[in-house]
Parts: structure tokens; C-alpha cells; sequence
């Protein structure tokens, strides 16, 4: 009897684990977060706030236990207790909220929260003893993500032993339905030590006063550095309506180092610090807010109101374990006389359009002749678009324009219907032969191109729709087409830009002398490309590869200024150009960016000054990079070159966030290859066509959205609207439903065999006892038993694939090297295209 019962435990023990296979530690993780998703009213959080990830990992959701704020400016606080009580890490945060109804979200840690109540108003305080700045959110920011190694210490001897969430609500009329609010954050935590310890660096002005319509404020801040080695990997900027920019720096022996400069009137997320910076004992830290006291009528002061202002610059960074400190602030002005020599950059406003402004912190602001909820819609659906990095562009292979018989092809563009423009060399060739050693043309002789240059496409079909350009031109090169559908086209063999009427045969404007090169105002040396300005009409032109400048010109042809200078020897400067090849101009945010092709970069500028305002350089550019491209709503496009013997970097094109320089994606073609992609241009609809001058052929590639899988595995958070989450939340609840009676189902099918294996197991024992008499033979063995069977392997049960978790790290490690700077290149001579 006793063999039966111990045969029977057996069974059951076998039975359970066949039963939990199904729930691996990803699974459980996922149903998690549809959960909360799916009943984010109800802040289902708040009953299951810790679920289990693993061995050593779990997650925490810290969400407001369903508020609803009666004021505009309410800050509200919560408290959860670390759920162990040995030492843990926080390697991940995961944002819930909208900026439809939170300014802004705080997590503190500290041992003792200042209220214990289910929430209480933060006026009372968020904790009696010291507080810790762990992570801060606005905007509709995107996840906050630490690097491999990293993590922000809690629990155990030294770190805290609560979170304190604070969530401020701006303006409430989001709340006049009376819904209740679950905004929050879900941590990733683990038990595995981390090397490397995160902290946060908080730059605070607390006396800043600014006087009523005064156009240009600055508050500085700045402070000596008295402590171990850190490593800045991320900061944040925050103010509120009259903030222009923010900008961050770490000086050393009087040397200036950007750590970060951001508007505080876009996504106010941690971004990473674009190329790492270290700071030591004796360096010091500073940063200025410039603000704008245009439009009030009395002073405005620090403070914690919606007309109050902030001055804040968040840094995270990451120490050695045993010297790790977790938080520090400056609120000081060690040295006023240094922001003499503060970098100009930190002086220039970053344009942010007027309608985004009035929303941008969701206070409750006056706005004359405006429907304020259109507006929101309308803001917010622009935020969406520069968010939405859920796709992925592939060669859309049906298209029939790569067959075309096409020479290199060195320019594209898209006319107001949308039409695609191609501008090619027909017979021509750029290359060794085709110029001296002073530039000058050497095959004049051939005469200009016979065959039509331009040719306009059908999109869709490719089907020639227009052409044009028969004998204008001799080596064509930048193509762009303006507002009103009139052609500006360079050739690099004239030295000339022209403006050609869509269906006039002859010119309506020509800038520069025809094969004579020059750097004055009235010469150009190999044009490059051409951007107009569709507010203004201004036309800038990026002169070229053998000057170093962009010129701007009016409407009418006029010279009206030019900036930019040859590369120095070293690493190039902000301004500095090593051919400057192609331009993208940005009407959103009033800057012209361009593409710096042997100094492998981007360089964007304000366009009423031509004052450098960023960079954007990744390594995966590799050293050159040819094209760049703007959509608006917030995408920049753009190809690189082939690499040089022994470097690695692919030829590709690439999607950016042009708000932070994030590359989004990266694309290459699936019929033949790149070879020096030379032109690209996107629509919209995030169409893309890049023509390539040595392959001579235009490929189009199209967005194709990313599975649900690939999403849940890289635990995206993007916004969505309400109308979608409701919709999303009755799917989820389907799924649920649907799951429920799965796994009845899979429970059922499983005991009925092994019911039916145990009474014949039963039969057999009871056989053998009856026949033979006496014992059995030493009882049910099931490993014997299943071991004698064709196909058992005595490993055990496989375990349940944990799909795309070695995928996520691999991309991860790939976005982190992409980050990186790449070295300076040796001088070389730039290939002819």
C-alpha cells in the first residue's frame, strides 16, 4: 500500500510540473502587463503589485491607487515597501501615463515615506529622512534604459526601503468625466549584484527671478566635483512654459564638454549623454536654463506652480560598487565669471512650434480663438508621430523602378503630388578624367547631356509620367523640389544651381558662372545640393567639394550670408564641413541640416542665423555619410557609404528620431545591393526611395509595422490614445477569456490518459498480486517506465522557449555601440560621385 502511495505522489509531482511548464517566468511577465494595460482604471497594480520574472528577478507596479485630483496643480504621493528585504537592484523602468492628465512623475527611495496612507497630498512631504531622486518622467517620455551592468541600489544595509511615487497633475480638466487615475511606473528589479552602481546628479537653480517681458534670461549653475570617478550615461531637462533650453557641461581646465542640451518643451525624457563623459575630483559641473519673460506681467520666480518656473538638469551616472554614492544636487553658482566662456550653443533657443508650446505641460492656459481640445488632439498626435518608432522599412519588391535604364543616378525628390523626380547622368560619367587639379571641367567637349535628365515617376508603378533636361546639363547632382512644384537642381560640372519651371524648357533663375569655379559670392565650386524654404522662400545651397560653406540667398537670388569652413586637422568642429553634400531642411523647427559626408556626421543649424545647434554622429555611419532626408512629424532619413577596407560598418540607410538622433531603424534592399547610395528622399507616409549612382538604380522601400511579438519582447511603452486603449482593452480581455479556457481545456485532455495509465497500472499490480502472491516487484518506477518507451530522453522536460530574450540583448548591445563616437579618420581623398 505504501509503493501505491509513494507511486501516486509521483504521478501527482509529474502531473504539477507538466501544469507549470506552461507559466514560465516571460509568460506570467506578459499576461502581467496586458493586465495592466487592459484594467489600468481599476489599477490592478495596486492587489498584484509584485510578479516574479525569474530566479533572481521580479517586477514591481507602483501606480496611484485611483485618484481623482479637484485641482489644476495637485502634486499626490504613494508609497510601496520594497518587497524583500535583502539588498536589490533596479535595472529597468517602465512608465504608465499620459500627458493628457500627469506634468510630471518623481520616484523617490527612502526608509521612511512621510505619510501612511493609501496616498496623501505632497505638501505634507514625500519622505521624513533623506529621499533619493530615482527616476523622473514627463511628456509622454519613452523608457528609461540603464546599461548592462548598471543598477540603482535599494534594499539591504544601505539603500531604501520604500518608493515614494509623486505625481504632479497639471491641468485637471482631463478629470471632468470624474475617471480615476492609475499613473505609474513598473520597476525591474533584481538580486544579482551589479557591478557598477547608478545615482542621480540633480542641477537645481532655487533664486532665478525673471522680470516680466524681458526677452532673454539665463540661470547658472555650477559646482566643483569633490568625490570619486562617475560615468554620465543620461540626463533630463525640466522647466516649465518659459524655458527655451537647457544645457549641461562638464569643465575641465577650462575646456567645455557637453553632457547635454535639450528644449525643455520637447519629450522631457533621460536621453542618452551622446558620447560618454567622465567626470573626476576637482572638475566642475554646470549647466543654464535660458528663459523668456515675453508675455508675463510680473516677475516669475522658482517654484512648484504652473506659473512658477524650474531650472532643473538631471544627470545619471554610474559609480564603482564600493565608492557608489547615490544622490547628489548643486544649487549653487560656485563661479559666475566662467559662463563668460560658456559654449554659444547654450545661448540658442531650440525652436519648438507655437501650438505645441501652449500644451506642452498641460497646465490650464488661456488660448484665444483656438478650439484648446483640437489642439491638444493636434499636439498630441505630432508627439505620437516622433514617438512612433514601432516599424520597419523593407524593399517594397513589386516595384518595377529598379529595372529602369537609368545613368548614376545622383538626385531624387518628391513634387507636390507626390510624384517621385529622378535626376540622372544619362551618358555621362563622373570620374577621374572629369576635372583638373583646379576643378575645372575637362570634358567640355562631349556637350551637354542628350538625354532627358528629369524624370518624374508614378510612385506606385513607376510608369514615366514626365521628363525633361535634354541638353541643359553636363554632371548633374542635388535635386530638390519646392512648395510650388519648380525644380533646383546643381551641376557640379557648371558650377551652376538652376530653377526649372516643371514644364518650362528654359531656366527661371541661375546662381553661379557656367564652368567657372570660385569660393566668392557669385561662384560656386561644385555645388552640392539645394533646400528652399517654404515659409520664406529663401534658398540655401551647400557649395560643395572643394568649398566648405552653405549660402543662403533670397527668394529672388540675392546673396544674403554663408557659413561653415574647412575641416581642421584633428576632429571636426561644429560648423566645419569635409564636403558638405546634402541638405534637409526642417520647417518644424526652423533648422537646416546637413549632411557632412567625409566627416561621416550631421550638422544642424538655425536658419535665420547659421548658428550650429547639434550633432548627430553614430558609429554604425561609418565615415561617410552621403544623403539626409525630413519627414515631418519628427523622422530623419538618411544613407551612408561603403566602408574602407578593414572597417565594418555596412552600407544602409537609417531612421532617426530627429528630436533625440536615436537611430529608429535601419534598412538595406533585398534586390541587389547598395553601392554608393547617393540620394534619398521620404514621403510621408514613410515611403523611401534611394537612388544610387554607381549601381544606377532607385529603390523604394516601404514601412511594414512590427509584430505584437517583437514588441511585448522589447517591452515597448508607446503612447496611445484612449479610443485605442479601450479598444485594445476588450482584446486583451478576449485573450484573457480565451487563455482561461484554453488551459481548461489542455488540464482536461492531460488527466484523462493519465487516469486511464494509472487504473491500468492498478489492474496489472492487482494481477500480479492475485496470480502470483506475495510482493510486487519493487513498485512503479515511472522513469523505468517512460524510459522504455521509443523517444524518451532522460533530461527532463525541455523548458519553455523564452523567445527573443537573447535577440533583446543582442540589439541592445548593438544600439549601445551605435551610440558610440567613432575615432577620427586619417586624411584621405574623398571619392568623386
Amino acid at each position: 500500500m505504501a509503493g501505491l502511495i509513494n507511486n501516486l505522489l509521483i504521478l501527482f509531482l509529474v502531473f504539477q510540473n507538466v501544469c507549470l511548464g506552461f507559466r514560465s517566468p516571460l509568460s506570467v511577465f506578459k499576461r502581467y502587463k496586458d493586465t495592466t494595460r487592459s484594467l489600468s482604471s481599476e489599477c490592478l497594480g495596486s492587489d498584484q503589485p509584485v510578479i516574479s520574472l525569474g530566479l533572481s528577478d521580479f517586477a514591481l507596479d507602483i501606480r496611484m491607487p485611483g485618484v481623482t485630483p479637484k485641482q489644476s496643480d495637485t502634486y499626490l504621493c504613494m508609497s510601496v515597501p520594497l518587497p524583500v528585504d535583502d539588498e536589490a537592484y533596479v535595472v529597468d523602468f517602465k512608465p504608465h501615463a499620459s500627458m493628457d492628465t500627469v506634468h510630471h512623475m518623481l520616484l523617490f527611495g527612502c526608509n521612511e515615506p512621510s505619510s501612511t496612507e493609501n496616498y496623501w497630498d505632497c505638501d505634507e512631504g514625500t519622505c521624513k529622512d533623506k529621499s533619493n531622486i530615482l527616476y523622473a518622467w514627463a511628456r509622454n517620455a519613452p523608457p528609461t534604459r540603464l546599461p548592462k551592468g548598471v543598477g540603482f541600489r535599494v534594499g539591504g544595509e544601505t539603500g531604501g526601503r520604500f518608493f515614494v511615487l509623486q505625481v504632479h497633475y497639471g491641468d485637471i480638466s482631463a478629470f471632468r468625466d470624474k475617471h480615476k487615475d492609475c499613473s505609474g511606473v513598473t520597476l525591474h528589479l533584481t538580486h544579482q549584484k551589479q557591478p557598477l552602481i547608478a545615482g542621480m546628479y540633480l542641477m537645481m537653480s532655487v533664486n532665478t527671478v525673471i522680470p516680466p517681458g524681458e526677452k532673454v534670461v539665463d540661470a547658472d549653475i555650477a559646482c566643483h566635483y569633490k568625490r570619486f570617478p562617475m560615468h554620465l550615461f543620461a540626463y533630463r531637462v525640466h522647466t516649465h512654459r518659459l524655458g527655451k533650453v537647457v544645457s549641461g557641461y562638464r569643465v575641465r581646465n577650462g575646456q567645455w564638454t557637453l553632457i547635454g542640451r535639450q528644449s525643455p518643451q520637447l519629450p522631457q525624457a533621460f536621453y542618452p549623454v551622446e558620447h560618454p563623459v567622465d567626470v573626476n575630483y576637482d572638475d566642475i559641473l554646470a549647466a543654464r536654463c535660458v528663459f523668456s519673460g515675453e508675455g508675463r506681467t510680473t516677475e516669475t520666480r522658482i517654484g512648484g506652480t504652473a506659473n512658477d518656473e524650474m531650472c532643473n538638469f538631471y544627470i545619471m551616472y554610474y559609480m564603482e560598487a564600493k565608492h557608489a554614492v547615490s544622490y547628489m544636487t548643486c544649487t549653487q553658482n560656485a563661479n559666475p565669471e566662467m559662463f563668460r566662456n560658456i559654449p554659444q550653443e547654450a545661448n540658442i533657443p531650440i525652436p519648438v512650434k507655437s501650438d505645441m508650446l501652449k500644451v506642452t505641460h498641460g497646465h490650464n492656459e488661456e488660448t484665444k480663438g483656438t478650439d484648446k481640445s483640437s489642439l491638444l488632439h493636434q499636439s498630441k498626435k505630432e508627439e505620437e508621430e516622433i514617438l512612433d518608432q514601432d516599424f520597419h522599412m523593407e524593399e517594397a519588391v513589386e516595384w518595377p523602378g529598379l529595372d529602369l535604364k537609368l545613368g548614376q543616378v545622383s538626385g531624387l525628390a518628391l513634387d507636390p503630388e507626390n510624384n517621385l523626380v529622378i535626376f540622372h547622368r544619362g551618358d555621362h560619367v563622373w570620374d577621374e578624367n572629369s576635372f583638373d587639379s583646379k576643378f575645372v571641367y575637362q570634358q567640355r567637349g562631349l556637350g551637354p547631356i542628350e538625354q532627358n535628365t528629369i524624370l518624374v515617376l508614378n510612385p506606385s508603378d513607376a510608369k514615366l509620367l514626365h521628363s525633361m533636361g535634354k541638353s541643359l546639363f553636363y554632371l548633374p547632382h542635388g535635386l530638390s523640389i519646392d512648395k510650388n512644384g519648380n525644380y533646383w537642381v546643381t551641376d557640379v560640372a557648371l558650377h551652376q544651381v538652376f530653377k526649372l519651371g516643371a514644364h518650362d524648357k528654359e531656366p527661371l533663375l541661375i546662381l553661379g558662372v557656367a564652368l567657372q569655379p570660385g569660393s566668392d559670392r557669385n561662384h560656386f565650386c561644385q555645388p552640392t545640393d539645394v533646400a528652399v524654404d517654404p515659409i520664406t522662400g529663401s534658398i540655401y545651397i551647400s557649395d560643395g567639394y572643394c568649398n566648405s560653406r552653405v549660402i543662403q540667398f533670397s527668394p529672388k537670388g540675392l546673396y544674403v550670408m554663408q557659413w561653415g569652413e574647412e575641416t581642421s586637422l584633428g576632429r571636426a568642429r561644429p560648423g566645419q564641413f569635409h564636403i558638405p553634400h546634402s541638405l534637409a531642411l526642417i520647417p518644424d523647427f526652423s533648422q537646416l541640416c546637413v549632411a557632412d559626408r567625409e566627416n561621416g556626421r550631421i550638422q544642424c543649424f538655425r536658419l535665420e542665423t547659421g548658428e550650429f545647434i547639434r550633432e548627430i554622429k553614430h558609429k554604425s555611419f561609418g565615415r561617410e555619410l552621403f544623403a539626409v532626408s525630413y519627414v515631418p512629424g519628427g523622422l530623419l532619413f538618411a544613407v551612408n557609404g561603403m566602408p574602407y577596407p578593414g572597417e565594418a560598418e555596412p552600407v544602409q540607410g537609417f531612421v532617426m528620431n530627429f528630436s533625440t538622433g536615436e537611430i529608429i531603424d535601419t534598412f538595406i534592399p533585398l534586390r541587389k545591393n547598395f553601392e554608393m547610395p547617393h540620394d534619398v528622399v521620404a514621403s510621408e507616409d514613410k515611403t523611401v526611395f534611394v537612388g544610387d549612382v554607381h549601381a544606377r538604380a532607385v529603390w523604394k522601400f516601404a514601412s511594414t509595422e512590427k509584430s505584437e511579438t517583437i514588441v511585448e519582447a522589447r517591452l515597448k511603452n508607446t503612447p496611445e490614445s484612449t479610443d485605442h486603449l479601450k479598444k485594445q482593452e476588450k482584446q486583451h480581455l478576449v485573450q484573457q477569456s480565451s487563455a482561461g479556457v484554453s488551459f481548461v481545456l489542455i488540464t482536461t485532455l492531460l488527466i484523462i490518459p493519465v487516469v486511464v495509465l494509472l487504473a491500468i497500472l492498478l489492474f496489472i499490480r492487482w494481477r500480479k498480486t492475485t496470480v502470483y502472491g506475495g510482493k510486487g516487484g519493487g513498485g512503479l518506477n515511472l522513469g523505468n517506465f517512460f524510459a522504455s518507451h521509443k523517444g524518451y530522453s532522460r533530461k527532463g522536460f525541455d523548458r519553455l522557449s523564452t523567445e527573443g530574450s537573447d535577440q533583446e540583448k543582442d540589439e541592445d548591445d548593438g544600439t549601445d555601440s551605435e551610440e558610440e563616437c567613432s575615432a577620427p579618420p586619417p586624411p584621405s581623398a574623398p571619392s568623386s560621385s
